[in-house]
């Protein structure tokens, strides 16, 4: 059997091993901040019909602009933004992609404040680009002198901020990403893939796009909207960035039926987002009791919570997934990430981790 040493693999690509969260069929997964509760049964009905109507003319390419979609979009975002202003690919991984293949790719850098999404350096690898990781404070927070101060140094090409940071769930001022963006010549993309579990008040970057060409912001309906396996990611920019994406994109990369699905779902937005309050008590139940235990929660915005003071991650990670409960071992010394699930997902978390008894 050939292995991958023998084969002509590109040299800057040996040594890295793919994005691999672990999957298992346990009772309990909370590992890849999926969003736990189903899609609506209303809001499945509306989606199939959609769907069906799009089935009818599957044996032609699908628009290839998305227009319909970009509109759903805009229209879900508001702050006046237009369809002109949309992307959307198959996650936002891909629209990170495409991002990277069309200004960063070889002789190139991006830039991220670790620790931080891993698929990043991931991305950049895959494009050629060169990942330079930048640092947070000790609770993970970032200022604005120390972040352009960062930025400034290194001169990167792209420079990716999550906000909320994962897998932290660390909140990111917007005098933050200004910061970056006055210090940056290249492009700033704010990924706010778990924007709706923030505080309502919680201002989006979404603001500070008019006047900035060079910033953009990405989404995803994964998590809000429940929708991870559809695999619809997006973002809004100035028009001139979006079309600089069209330059890289596959022909026909979104289906007429993950169109016809996303659209429906947007369509129902205020039904699927309903359920975005009581993952967010969840998560705080889970860093309340985390704290009650002897555990250190770190404060999150997302929809899930990391936590130190773990003696052993990886006897911990075992014994509850010894006990049918799935999280997340992020690699950071001391640590784990648990993801808010239901509440008899969290209530069986809570009752699994409380009878290791090992925090620090």
């Amino acid at each position: 059997m050939t292995s991958l040493d023998e084969l002509p693999l590109r040299d800057d690509l040996r040594g890295l091993t793919p994005y691999g969260a672990p999957q298992a069929p346990l009772p309990v997964a909370l590992n890849v901040n999926e969003n736990a509760h189903p899609v609506p049964e209303a809001v499945i009905e509306d989606i199939l019909a959609d769907v069906a109507v799009a089935l009818d003319g599957v044996n032609r390419y699908p628009d290839r602009e998305f227009t319909g979609l970009r509109e759903a979009l805009a229209d879900y975002l508001g702050h006046g933004l237009a369809a002109d202003q949309i992307w959307a690919g198959n996650g936002s991984n891909e629209v990170l992609q495409h991002l990277m293949q069309a200004f960063a790719g070889p002789g190139r850098t991006a830039f991220g404040f670790a620790p931080t999404y891993s698929m990043y350096p991931l991305i950049t690898q895959g494009t050629g680009a060169t990942w330079v990781a930048g640092t947070r404070e000790d609770d993970y927070r970032i200022t604005p002198e120390d972040a352009a101060a960062q930025v400034a140094a290194a001169d990167p090409d792209v420079v990716l901020l999550c906000s909320p940071n994962n897998p932290t769930g660390t909140p990111l001022g917007l005098d933050v990403v200004e910061a970056v963006h006055d210090a940056a010549r290249g492009i700033i993309v704010v990924d706010e893939a778990y924007q709706e579990f923030a505080p309502k008040d919680a201002a989006s970057a979404l603001t500070l796009l008019p006047g900035r060409p060079r910033l953009a912001v990405s989404r995803t309906m994964s998590k809000a909207f429940a929708f991870a396996g559809a695999r619809v990611g997006y973002l809004a920019a100035d028009p001139a960035l979006i079309d600089a994406l069209r330059l890289v994109r596959l022909p026909y990369h979104l289906s007429a039926l993950t169109q016809a699905a996303a659209t429906a779902a947007l369509r129902n937005s205020r039904t699927m987002l309903r359920m975005v309050d009581e993952i967010v008590e969840q998560r705080d139940r889970i860093s309340a009791t985390l704290e009650a235990l002897g555990y250190a929660p770190h404060p999150s915005w997302s929809n899930f919570v990391l936590f130190g003071g773990v003696d052993d991650p990886k006897h911990v990670w075992q014994e509850l997934y010894d006990r049918g409960v799935l999280i997340r071992d992020v690699g950071i010394p001391g640590h784990l990430r648990v993801t808010a699930g239901t509440e008899a997902e969290t209530t069986a978390f809570l009752e699994a981790l409380a009878s290791i008894g090992s925090a620090s």
